[in-house]
């Protein structure tokens, strides 16, 4: 495998044992390469800004700075890298504030290593990742991003609402547009559509938005 089709990764947790974990998983894959292994959020953004990382894997909570102002530092020095967040529970009080970090995703700390390196490769493509323990955490916590959701989901053509249903299955653009028989590009421009009707980010916060207010 070509070095530039390597995904190289960082990974920060305060305890020995998770790191060590993870770089297994990590080390066992043929795509993936580990570029650093460190105990603190300050460690990390110092490693991502001295090295290439195409994904750092945070534990949210870390002494000598948080994940969460450790992915927004990341985030800000270094925009092509992906974060996922790492969570010891289903009902983390930060999980808001690290979507607005900038966080690409979520998976607790009893995620399967399989899942894990699922995830790494999910977020690297571009796509968002919520393990199912965090999202319903997520969904929770998550204010709405529309004062009138009623209004916003009338709003919503029948089409764009296929693309929703799809988007919350965990389809990429490529598989959505597979299911639909439309172009790809077509899809792209749904997902901005409902992006900007819904008044979030991306398509994560759509998806949440759209359970919370019970569009499903």
């Amino acid at each position: 495998m070509a070095a530039d089709d390597v995904i190289r990764v960082l990974v920060a947790d305060d305890q020995e044992l998770m790191r060590s974990a993870l770089g297994t998983v990590i080390d066992v894959q043929p795509d993936m390469r580990l570029v650093g292994s460190v105990p603190s959020g300050e460690d990390a953004v110092r490693e991502a800004l001295a090295v290439s990382v195409d994904v750092a894997l945070l534990d949210i909570r870390m002494a000598r700075m948080d994940g969460i102002e450790a992915c927004a530092e990341i985030r800000r020095h270094r925009p092509d890298t992906r974060v996922l967040m790492l969570t010891t529970f289903d009902l983390d009080e930060y999980l808001f504030r690290s979507v607005a970090a900038g966080a690409s995703g979520f998976l607790t700390k009893d995620t399967p290593g399989a899942d894990v390196a699922g995830a790494i490769r999910e977020v690297h493509s571009g796509r968002s990742v919520v393990s199912p323990r965090a999202t319903r955490a997520l969904i929770d916590r998550i204010a709405r991003a529309a004062p009138d959701a009623a209004a916003v989901a009338a709003d919503l053509s029948p089409r764009e609402r296929d693309v929703l249903a799809l988007l919350a299955r965990g389809f990429s653009n490529a598989e959505i547009a597979r299911e639909l028989f439309v172009a790809e590009s077509t899809v792209k421009t749904h997902v901005s559509s409902l992006t900007r009707k819904v008044g979030v980010r991306d398509r994560l916060h759509v998806v949440v938005w759209a359970y919370r207010n019970g569009i499903f």
